[in-house]
């Protein structure tokens, strides 16, 4: 038998993204309550759990009368989120978790920081912002260049550990449903981010090496009332963020801040502007 060989100069086949492509429901009413997930659902949402939950509860929070007001969007960018089979199950690689594993593999530990994701997205969801219901969307894009979406209305698990594991069954199972419901309140969408942006919007970026150090409560209060606000920051522990999309790039501070304490200045300045209490 003659054996086969590839042809010189062949292209080779580009990995195609994975992204949820399926339709999903329409957004819960207000008046309707949520089924909690079965005691032993809820209960497997471990890092290194076979059978982790593909649902979780949601809550309709977002009153009517902000629906048409302008809001804000929250873009993580560079989020450490990367899942991969230690042992026998998959996991959320981290550097206090996976250190040997990720220096056997060649890889640096320091650049696996899952908690900075973990905190950041945990400070959004909790804000006055959006439990008035401001946020429009938030947005998570890991650096392997996965995108996400996080409904704000999703409850989201309040430990790291039950975190580390509904991240592990999104980036395998490509959404995750609310509970009785159907509705994806976290879905893998597709590349880029910016054809779910709003075409009034301003696209502000976060960067310590920025030459443009600002007041963050009097930038925000300059801005035009009747655009939507798009926040960019960067959720990694080292290195800066660099998007062609954001028309800005500014520094809130003389010192380097955590992605969890830029946003709680940013969402204060916001719940200022807009007179939330």
């Amino acid at each position: 038998m003659v054996r086969t060989y590839k042809v010189k100069g062949q292209k080779r086949k580009t990995k195609k993204e994975k992204y949820d492509s399926g339709e999903e429901s329409g957004p819960l009413d207000e008046d309707e309550s949520l089924q909690l997930p079965k005691k032993q659902k809820t209960e497997a949402v471990e890092p290194n759990s076979e059978n982790l939950i593909d649902e979780m509860p949601g809550i309709p929070i977002v009153p009517v009368e902000s629906e048409n007001k302008p809001g804000v969007i929250f873009i993580l960018e560079k989020a450490s989120l990367e899942i991969a089979k230690v042992g026998k199950s998959y996991q959320l690689l981290s550097s206090d978790e996976h250190a040997n594993y990720l220096l056997k593999n060649k890889r640096n530990p320091a650049e696996y920081r899952p908690d900075i994701a973990f905190q950041a997205i945990q400070t959004i969801l909790d804000s006055r912002v959006n439990k008035i219901g401001r946020l429009k969307a938030l947005y998570v894009k890991t650096q392997e260049g996965i995108l996400f979406q996080i409904k704000p209305h999703a409850r989201m698990p309040r430990t790291y550990k039950r975190f580390s594991g509904l991240m592990v069954q999104l980036l395998q199972k490509l959404h995750i449903t609310a509970a009785g419901k159907g509705e994806k309140l976290l879905r893998v969408i597709k590349n880029p981010v910016t054809q779910y942006l709003p075409i009034k919007s301003r696209k502000i970026g976060f960067s310590h090496s920025s030459e443009k150090l600002v007041n963050i409560h009097d930038y925000v209060g300059t801005v035009n009332r009747e655009l939507d606000l798009v926040f960019v920051v960067g959720a990694m522990a080292h290195g800066k963020i660099d998007k062609d999309y954001v028309e800005d790039y500014i520094s809130i501070s003389s010192f380097p801040l955590s992605a969890a304490y830029c946003i709680s200045m940013i969402t204060t300045s916001l719940e200022q502007k807009w007179e939330i209490l």
